[in-house]
């Protein structure tokens, strides 16, 4: 098996889009995405597609172990190469492609693809309530800060977020929940 680590979603932290998973739902949904793991069903493509069924024809990838260190969500997952690129190099799936990026120092990531609507507040649009994984997928620029692939573990360690470190920052985005909660007491 092609077998490498990821930094796969972080909590509490604004990401590319803007966004920011709040740790419930963010904890809700990767609790419910373990049934997947556990079933082999939690593959993903290579890109993501604008629709939001997985495309058989483009998978890339089956997550096979997730877990939490501090905010940040890490884990394993397998690249699903074909024969052909194991025995002779030939690339011809999506998998072959991504691990033939890898295999050449290509620095690519994941990103999670969902289904949900945001709300704002204060300026800032937090992932709401009706946030439903619908899988990670392979890309060339994940959202997430650090949610990158790599055959090392100990080289993602820069990308994860401690509970500890957090927790010395100002807690600017709880403040604001309080103070738009007060507003609207």
């Amino acid at each position: 098996p092609f077998i490498v680590n990821a930094v796969f979603q972080k909590y509490g932290i604004e990401n590319a889009n803007g966004r920011i998973y709040p740790e419930h739902i963010l904890k809700r949904e990767v609790e419910k995405y373990q049934a997947m793991i556990r079933d082999k069903s939690a593959i993903g493509e290579l890109n993501h597609p604008s629709e939001s069924v997985i495309d058989l024809s483009r998978i890339a990838m089956n997550i096979i172990e997730l877990h939490w260190e501090g905010q940040t969500l890490v884990g394993q997952l397998e690249i699903l190469v074909s024969e052909a690129f194991r025995k002779y190099g030939i690339i011809c799936c999506q998998a072959d492609n991504a691990a033939h990026l890898l295999l050449r120092g290509i620095k690519i990531g994941v990103s999670s693809r969902g289904l949900g609507t945001v709300t704002q507040k204060m300026g800032v649009l937090y992932v709401a309530d009706d946030y439903e994984i619908v899988c990670w997928d392979i890309v060339s620029c994940p959202s997430t800060p650090g949610a990158y692939i790599s055959f090392n573990s100990n080289e993602l360690q820069q990308y994860i977020e401690s509970d500890a470190s957090s927790k010395n920052k100002p807690q600017l985005f709880e403040k604001l929940d309080k103070f738009n909660d007060w507003l609207n007491d």
